[in-house]
Order: C-alpha cells, then sequence, then structure tokens
C-alpha cells in the first residue's frame, strides 16, 4: 500500500506530519510493501482557499491512502471519489503516523471532521 504524508520539512520519515493537506509543502510516500519513500513538493499548492485539487498535488502519484492532522471538504470529497482512504494523524512524525497506520489505529476522516475555514469563531478546524 501507498500512502501520502503531507509535511512541512523534507526531512523524510522524521519529518512531522502536516496540519492541512492543501497547504503541505510536500509530501513523503511511503510504500509499506517495500518500506521505500519518496518525497515530492505540492503541485497545487498556490490553490486558493476550497479549491485544492488533491490528484494534482500529488503530481499523479497514485496512492492508497493519505494520512493528515486536517483536510477541507473539498479535498477529502475528491480523495474518496478517487476510493483514496484519509486517516486522521495523531500529532508527531511520518515515522510514528506510519507505525499506527499499519496496525489500523488510525481514525477515518469523514465529512463531519473537515476543515470548514479559518476564521476566528467560524468553522475552526478540529485538529
Amino acid at each position: 500500500m501507498k500512502i501520502a504524508f503531507p509535511t512541512q520539512e523534507k526531512n523524510g520519515r522524521q519529518s512531522p506530519v502536516h496540519n492541512h493537506f492543501g497547504s503541505a509543502p510536500y509530501f513523503i510516500i511511503v510504500d509499506t510493501d517495500t518500506e521505500k519513500s519518496h518525497i515530492i513538493d505540492n503541485q497545487n499548492l498556490d490553490h486558493t482557499h476550497g479549491n485544492c485539487q488533491p490528484l494534482l498535488a500529488l503530481d499523479g502519484t497514485h496512492v492508497d491512502a493519505v494520512v493528515v492532522g486536517g483536510i477541507g471538504g473539498g479535498a477529502l470529497r475528491k480523495l474518496l471519489n478517487e476510493g483514496i482512504k484519509t486517516y486522521r494523524a495523531v500529532e508527531g512524525t511520518v515515522l510514528e503516523n506510519l507505525a499506527l497506520a499499519k496496525v489500523g489505529k488510525l481514525s477515518e476522516f469523514s465529512m463531519d471532521h473537515t476543515c470548514q475555514g479559518h476564521h476566528h469563531g467560524i468553522g475552526e478546524c478540529v485538529h
């Protein structure tokens, strides 16, 4: 299985998992079958809020799952429509979240737990 982890840093599996899918500068892609990983740049980083194109962000890289701290409803819907499961990361590194994902300890995002915006007092994110 290939899992994408949005990150702020290019520090491999020691990178903290980012809190927002669309605004993460990088994605660390881990293949759990081969244990190989590589880093890609977010190709949709400069999108307007609410218009994230997750498949473009992943630069066409096929993944089976995403593990992230927070995600907007539009991006989540687009990932789910492609059959990509999206899991809620715990605070920590790619390595720590990868270990939890492998044993089924991360919960899947639902539309009830997506980021609704960043305006004070209105639709605050759940992470």
